[in-house]
């Protein structure tokens, strides 16, 4: 998945207290090497265990634990691309108090643009993928709600939060532009049955391998919903030809593609707003993508 690194202990985790867990609770693989993942995210710390296997504990956010613990082997028959395939179940001790994983490792690297040998076939595969998540039989599954961020749910929840980031920025961005953006992705809402979506379809969660999409990680903040929050991707990561590919191949109305620029309007504004005075490298990135927001919105209309 990616080359090792030091541990930094974020979270209170660090090597030696996976290794004290594996060998507790899983003792056929204590003497295999434990070792940091550099690419890590920042709701759970993953350690490569052995060559074949990773161990994903969260720092905080153990309720994701469960959850894909109990959907990703329902989903992962039905999906086009390898997604995480669970090998054991760890407890709660009172070292570490929350349910962790092991699971089979998946090879490859996260997306980048320098890593993909066609974009456009990427943005194809990765419609794909989503596209047929949205078909599983979704009977049962996590409705929206604190466990995700109330992804997949109605946009209203964040709408004090988008606004008051608007208000703040003022003249550093268009906020009359925004604030359009933003109200039109509030005029609707998921009139179907609940579907599937991933919820972090971000390029961390993406592993390319020989220059292609290879697997889907990090199902913490999936359920069954509006699976307008899996449109970010279109202007986040992708441009010009992928772009359009993918928004063609994954076959969603208008109304959807309005509240996937809301979901990413929202994410962009308030990064923007916290980073604006502070952080100006990411600062840069949020206010990229918010442009490619609004550009998308006015060619919409």
């Amino acid at each position: 998945m990616a080359e090792s690194a030091p541990a930094d202990g974020r979270g209170g985790i660090d090597a030696e207290l996976v290794r004290r867990l594996v060998a507790g609770q899983f003792p056929q693989w204590r003497d295999l090497p434990i070792t940091p993942v550099r690419a890590d995210g920042w709701d759970n710390r993953t350690y490569h265990l052995g060559d074949d296997m990773s161990v994903r504990l969260p720092c905080d956010a153990a309720h994701a634990v469960a959850k894909e613990q109990r959907w990703l082997p329902i989903l992962a028959p039905h999906l086009p691309l390898p997604v995480p395939v669970l090998l054991g179940t760890g407890t709660p001790t009172a070292a570490y108090p929350h349910y962790w994983s092991v699971y089979r490792w998946l090879d490859g690297e996260r997306a980048g643009a320098d890593r993909i040998d066609d974009l456009d076939a990427f943005a194809l595969m990765l419609a794909g993928f989503l596209t047929t998540l949205r078909g599983v039989d979704a009977t049962g599954g996590p409705a929206p709600g604190p466990h995700n961020f109330h992804r997949g749910g109605p946009l209203a929840l964040y709408d004090a939060g988008t606004r008051e980031a608007i208000a703040t920025l003022g003249d550093r961005i268009d906020g009359d532009a925004a604030t359009e953006v933003w109200e039109t992705a509030l005029a609707s809402r998921w009139d179907r049955p609940p579907v599937w979506f991933h919820g972090d379809v971000a390029v961390g969660n993406l592993l390319v391998k020989a220059g292609r999409l290879a697997a889907i990680i990090d199902f913490g903040t999936c359920g069954v919903g509006d699976p307008a929050c899996d449109l970010a991707i279109t202007w986040t990561f992708f441009t010009g030809p992928a772009r359009e590919s993918f928004r063609a191949a994954i076959d969603l109305d208008a109304a959807t593609w309005d509240r996937g620029r809301g979901w990413t309007l929202w994410k962009a504004l308030i990064g923007l707003a916290a980073q604006i005075d502070t952080e100006p490298d990411t600062a840069a990135e949020s206010r990229r993508v918010l442009e490619a927001v609004l550009a998308d919105h006015k060619r919409s209309l």
